[in-house]
């Protein structure tokens, strides 16, 4: 595959085109749902421990806010690029849509190392960003969370920073706080619990039996509650292997998830757990398990794999996973698909409930938020699931065409075109 091919916003705007053209949507509203209505491109100075000063490269894309407020997370990570946070909020714009929230979508990022960075460096960054920033801010206007190597901790800075700019307490100007600040109950295992939950209302719609084998590739914060509430909310299931980036393991016997969770939190890394093989990270998704869960970056599914998945589900619970090439064969060998931007939509519609209870200054229990996601999340499944058998398009083109549609709707409802 080209390089230009794994452009994810190249993607992100292949993917918009193929909806587009399905619903007919006229020339002027198909230029402005593919582009960013607003961006933003900075350098944050920081003084680092040593003395020095570096300048860091920081991203803000507010890409349409028809529906409500742009809402998306941050990301702090060394190949961070405007193309990536692009694709990343044309995505959270979809997301928002498919479940069917009151917002719209937005991105952010800064590219650095933060494994390299101590604690106050950190800070310091996370308030530069902010000190930037703060001006186009606001729960009315466009709210950041955590993404990737971002934490509840950076977040707590980003929203004291922005109380000591405004001069007055706005909690629900950021979410995924900790909860001594306004962050929700819900918030730490909802981007998994919404994967997990899609994949139950996949099982039954397809009669597939949930409770056999599973493979989650990438062992971060998403694949790793992924791994304990598949068992716990789908009735069982055997666990075969994990990977992170020291590598994958498999053990055909079944992988205790509390066991490698805790192995991962004590060495860093799901290598040399006891009783499993090490095998090569690719071949991990190529597996033959019932259920495979996507849980790490970009295009890690493409031409070249994608014959060879040998998966009955593929819930997305990273963004972009799959390339539009992967999703064509994918779809021609039967292999049921939940898009990332329906599978892994549990974290903004949670962080929603944030903000919604920091602006009402009103919180809820833990099952409450339980119940609500439960509720948006399976509305989202059947409308997509209705469209793709309305259609006869794969999963990924049936959310698109409920999302963008939605979108385009609110677009002309304003007046806009």
């Amino acid at each position: 595959m080209s390089q230009n091919n794994r452009n994810p916003f190249t993607i992100a705007q292949a993917q918009f085109d193929e909806a587009a053209e399905t619903l007919g949507l006229e020339p002027a509203m198909r230029e402005l749902l593919r582009w960013p209505r607003r961006e933003y491109k900075f350098t944050i100075p920081v003084k680092m421990d040593d003395g020095s000063t570096e300048i860091f490269h920081g991203y803000r894309v507010q890409y349409n806010d028809a529906r409500g407020p742009c809402k998306g997370g941050l990301r702090w990570h060394v190949e961070e690029t405007m193309d990536t946070v692009r694709a990343l909020a044309a995505w959270m714009t979809w997301k928002t849509s498919v479940v069917d929230i009151p917002l719209g979508g937005g991105k952010g990022g800064v590219t650095c190392n933060p494994k390299n960075l101590s604690d106050g460096e950190k800070e310091r960054l996370a308030r530069g960003w902010m000190r930037v920033m703060a001006r186009e801010l606001g729960f009315d206007r466009d709210v950041p969370a955590p993404d990737v190597y971002t934490t509840p901790q950076i977040m707590a800075w980003m929203m004291d920073e922005y109380e000591v700019i405004t001069g007055r307490s706005h909690p629900a100007v950021i979410t995924g706080k900790p909860l001594p600040l306004g962050g929700s109950q819900g918030r730490n295992d909802a981007t998994a619990r919404g994967g997990v939950l899609c994949v139950g209302y996949a099982c039954k719609r397809l009669d597939i039996d949930p409770t056999g084998t599973y493979a989650v590739q990438g062992f971060g914060n998403a694949g790793q509650f992924a791994a304990t509430l598949h068992r716990e909310l789908l009735g069982g299931g055997k666990l075969v292997a994990v990977s992170d980036t020291s590598g994958a393991i498999h053990c055909p016997d079944g992988i205790d998830p509390e066991a490698i969770v805790a192995h991962k939190n004590k060495t860093g890394k799901v290598l040399g757990f006891p009783g499993s093989k090490e095998i090569d990270a690719d071949s991990l998704l190529e597996l033959d398990v019932g259920i495979l869960y996507p849980a790490a970056l970009e295009n890690v599914i493409n031409r070249q794999n994608a014959p060879n998945i040998k998966a009955k589900i593929v819930c997305e619970l990273a963004n972009g996973p799959t390339t539009p090439n992967g999703d064509r064969i994918l779809h021609e060998k039967g292999v049921h698909v939940i898009p990332d931007f329906l599978a892994n939509a549990g974290g903004v519609t949670v962080s929603y409930f944030e903000q919604v209870q920091n602006h009402a200054n009103y919180y809820w229990s833990l099952e409450e938020v339980h119940t609500k996601l439960d509720y948006h999340m399976s509305r989202a499944y059947d409308a997509v699931h209705e469209m793709h058998d309305e259609q006869k398009v794969h999963m990924r083109q049936a959310a698109y065409l409920v999302a963008v549609s939605r979108v385009a709707e609110a677009v002309k409802l304003r007046g806009w075109l």
